[in-house]
């Protein structure tokens, strides 16, 4: 049976995106990963965490692989990638919550927003993040 992963907007050690990022990997794993979700695996948003983490994606995925939990994976991408400060955190924090707001992701929002059949809710989707939990059934 597909899964879906949690909210974008869950956050782990002050960072958000990062749970679902390791809950994607597992889920994939084991066989359950929504199908909708396997083109972008380790694309898109994953590959951004990875790289403002400054580590590999298929290095990270290991670890989650390997059975590690969501902070014993983070505290290794904190000691083996790019160390980041508080400001950092929360510009990451800020540019995620915001992509496809004004931004060059607009459009594609608002062709995904039609793809789903949510166009009716679209004044309430403005951003990737608000995307992502309503067409999986949490907002």
């Amino acid at each position: 049976m597909d899964q879906l992963p949690c909210s974008p907007k869950e956050e782990i050690e002050g960072l958000v995106y990062f749970r679902r990022l390791c809950e994607k990997v597992r889920l994939m794993a084991a066989g359950k990963l929504h199908h909708d979700l396997h083109a972008n695996l380790g694309k898109a948003m994953d590959l951004w965490a990875c790289q403002f983490l400054g580590v590999e994606y298929d290095d990270l995925a290991e670890r989650i692989r390997a059975g590690l939990t969501d902070e014993e994976v983070f505290s290794w991408a904190v000691e083996n990638g790019s160390p980041r400060d508080v400001n950092e955190i929360a510009w990451w924090n800020s540019y995620m919550r915001n992509v496809g707001f004004r931004d060059g992701l607009s459009q594609r929002l608002v062709e995904r927003i039609e793809e789903s059949g949510l166009g009716e809710r679209a004044d309430n989707i403005r951003t990737m993040f608000d995307y992502i939990d309503a067409d999986e059934g949490r907002a």
